[in-house]
Order: C-alpha cells, then structure tokens, then sequence
C-alpha cells in the first residue's frame, strides 16, 4: 500500500499579521480604521470566510481598544442587542463581524434587528486580480514551492475567485508535488486542479 503524503502544519508567518489592503476591501478597511466617523459605536463588517476579516478586526480592536465579536451569527441575538447598547453606553467601539449583513443574516429579535439596521456595514469583496497574486504567491513561497510568475498569473485566470480557493489550490499543489516529486508546472497544475475539480476540465486548452 502506497503511503500517502499528509500535508504539515505550516509555522507562523510574520505577514499573517499584516492585512493587505487593494481595491477589493479598500473601503472595508477605511471604514473600520476610521471608527471616530461611524454615526453609532456599533458596525458591522462582513464578508466571507479566510477573507481577513477577523484579522481585521483585530487590527481594529487594537488601535480604537474597541471590542469585537466574531462569527456573530453564532451567538445569542440577547446577547448582541445587549452589546450593542453597552457600546453606545459606553462610547466604546464594537465591531460585529459576520458573513452577511442583514436582510441575508436573518435576525428574529426585532430591536436587534433595528439597531443592526442603523450600523454602518463594511464588506470585504471577493479578491482582485491584485489579492489573488499576492496571495498565492505568499502561499507557494510559505511551503518552499518554486512557483514562476506565468504559473500565478495562469491559476489568477481560472481557479474560483475566493480566499478560500488560493488555500485549497496551493494545498492540492503541494501535495502532488510532494507525492510525485516533480516541479511545479502549468501543465501540472492543470491535471492536478482538474482532478480537484478546482477548475473546469481541459479542453483545448494547451497554452
């Protein structure tokens, strides 16, 4: 029986502090840097998951000594209405990070419902072509993989555009690197991700 390879538990990197700021959450970061401007102490930021938003936030937590709440659709409604008055009570900044704002986020407790409703929203967008790179690129560089910049650019135009997808891609990558011991390639890249059903099967397409 053939062994198979388990992917390692990368250590910590420096940069997974730093959130990278382009034009697909530019305004979500201004937003949530610039607390001192929001009409109530209370915002939302959403967006979906591995997008950096509870890095975010907190980095948010950090500079304003607001409070936040993660994964807020996990919680109590009680629990959050009362927070949100506590903010404003207080003057102290709170930062409720979700996956969706409401209507999406569907909140039964009328009050929470209304006050959520008042608070300004940021929202951390899917990643541009710019993100995408980056993080790729960080990826392939943290498992010591040797990925050429037409490979990026090549996965940058077909693979699902998500944070999500960058770690699945790289993951799916490294692993058959690992097992097969061959370099990195398009070609490569192609069968593999095909087989992950993390791009379309091939075609005619042979650049």
């Amino acid at each position: 029986m053939n062994q198979i390879a388990l992917p390692l538990e990368w250590p910590a990197d420096p940069r997974d502090e730093e959130f990278l700021v382009t034009p697909s959450n530019a305004r979500a970061a201004h937003m949530v840097e610039h607390w001192g401007a929001w009409p109530v102490m209370t915002a939302l930021l959403t967006g979906p998951r591995k997008s950096g938003r509870s890095l975010l936030a907190r980095i948010f937590a950090s500079k304003s000594g607001g409070a936040i709440i993660d994964d807020a659709e996990k919680r109590s409604e009680t629990e959050l209405f009362h927070e949100w008055n506590r903010a404003q009570a207080e003057r102290k900044p709170l930062l409720i990070v979700a996956d969706a704002p409401p209507p999406e986020w569907r909140i039964k407790l009328p009050d929470l419902r209304s006050r959520l409703g008042a608070s300004p929203v940021a929202t951390i967008g899917a990643p541009d072509d710019e993100l995408m790179r980056v993080l790729l690129g960080r990826q392939f560089l943290r498992r010591g993989l040797d990925a050429r910049p037409d490979l990026i650019d090549w996965l940058v135009t077909r693979i699902e555009r998500s944070h999500i997808a960058v770690m699945r891609t790289v993951d799916a990558l490294d692993q058959e690197v690992l097992e097969r011991r061959k370099r990195l390639s398009i070609p490569l890249a192609r069968t593999t991700l095909a087989a992950a059903a993390l791009i379309p099967l091939p075609t005619t397409d042979y650049e």
